[in-house]
């Protein structure tokens, strides 16, 4: 319940901030690095408290190693918090992982481990942003990835809406959403309550800062229109290498090289003057899946995938990358394009296991702005996932939680 159930007006512009939520890159021969929940087309790493995500990856090095977890618990900027161990967990935060297997029939050998979060020797006690370490014998970290547990304490009303700002109004979509607390007293709603509005999943464009606008009985409404707009973008770039040895979706040619297949993408053309066209696409994710073999995780083969992009326009003093979930949205050396000066091309080429996979190009300037519409354009047509994380830091409490989440799709966007 909220004290002061008045109508009542306060404004406060949100910031929007880039950042990603784990620091560093992925050891080089770890890949496919997959963090979901276990519902199927489930693919952020959100969960409310008790249920299970599953952690899944792939040791190319294909060899006898022992590897083992770490979980922590962290605050609103993804910092770890003061909390200790036995406040946040139930049983042990660091432990073997056990459930691994070897490729079979591959040309790249490697081997599949797997464990879900919560088993039964880590049980998690309370919602908050999590981070999840991967160790190997040496507890070096391989790699972090990080995840949120929530309580359904309040449930969210989302919805989404073209830009009002007439300048916008082709290329931006906003996010209004209420937050509905019948069964929780909130104080101080403008101190306590923290809500983060995210498109697609991705934290590096990611909206906080926003304060209820109006209070109703027990909603808080934010009726924002520019403070929490995002850029539309494009659809996802897509390909699908199911089918390893022939060419097939938006893939020109296959190869087979001394060791490994070479899957050749047709050339991307920028997009950014061209007009709107849908296709559906997974809004950044990607499936693992072979059509030979029974089990994806261990029959589907690794191939090198190259990328290619011509561009009209002048990117000096950006850099140019391709990016998605399957590489956690991370911009670094690994996914970054090379200029090709006799081809005129942009270029690079990822190692990738067996699937269908979403991508787009982005830029990142000098002073660390990042655009996915640089390149693709951006369209209020756009069909993009967004989620509402509503955080709750009471007055005194040493952890903030996450009490309740709302989802929309841009495809029913509002006029």
């Amino acid at each position: 319940m909220i004290k002061n159930g008045f109508i009542f007006f306060y404004f406060l512009c949100a910031f929007q901030f880039g950042f990603s939520q784990t620091d560093g890159t992925d050891a080089a021969h770890i890949k496919t690095i997959i963090l979901k929940p276990m519902a199927i087309n489930s693919y952020a790493p959100i969960v409310q408290l008790g249920e299970k995500l599953l952690l899944t990856f792939d040791d190319l090095n294909a060899d006898e190693h022992i590897y083992s977890y770490k979980i922590e618990h962290c605050d609103l900027d993804w910092n770890k918090s003061d909390l200790s161990e036995s406040e946040f967990i139930d049983g042990f935060a660091e432990d073997r992982i056990r459930d691994y297997e070897n490729s079979f029939n591959t040309l790249k050998p490697y081997k599949n481990y797997s464990v879900t979060i919560p088993n039964e020797t880590t049980k998690l006690k309370i919602s908050g942003n999590y981070l999840i370490s991967v160790l190997d014998e040496e507890e070096e970290v391989v790699f972090k990835r990080d995840f949120v547990v929530y309580e359904p304490k309040v449930t969210v009303g989302v919805a989404v809406y073209k830009s009002r700002d007439i300048f916008y109004i082709d290329t931006k979509q906003s996010v209004e959403f209420s937050i509905n607390t019948p069964n929780l007293r909130i104080n101080n709603p403008n101190e306590e309550i923290i809500p983060v509005i995210l498109q697609n999943n991705n934290w590096q464009n990611a909206i906080i800062g926003l304060k209820p606008q109006f209070f109703r009985g027990d909603q808080l409404l934010y009726k924002y229109n520019k403070e929490t707009s995002f850029w539309g973008g494009n659809e996802f770039l897509y390909f699908d290498s199911k089918s390893i040895r022939n060419s097939s979706l938006n893939i020109a040619n296959v190869e087979l090289g001394e060791e490994l297949y070479h899957t050749y993408l047709f050339t991307d053309q920028e997009r950014r003057n061209q007009p709107y066209t849908f296709y559906p696409d997974v809004n950044g994710n990607f499936v693992i899946r072979t059509l030979i073999g029974e089990n994806n995780n261990t029959d589907a083969d690794y191939s090198w995938v190259y990328f290619s992009l011509e561009t009209s326009q002048n990117l000096e003093g950006k850099d140019v990358y391709v990016s998605g979930n399957f590489n956690n949205w991370q911009l670094n050396d690994a996914n970054k394009l090379e200029y090709n000066e006799a081809l005129n091309l942009y270029e690079t080429k990822l190692l990738l296991k067996q699937g269908f996979y979403n991508y787009q190009y982005v830029t990142k300037s000098i002073d660390g702005t990042i655009s996915n519409h640089d390149i693709g354009g951006s369209f209020y047509q756009t069909e993009n996932d967004y989620t509402v994380l509503v955080y709750y830091k009471k007055f005194g409490s040493r952890y903030t939680k996450v009490i309740g989440v709302g989802y929309v799709n841009s495809e029913k966007i509002n006029n």
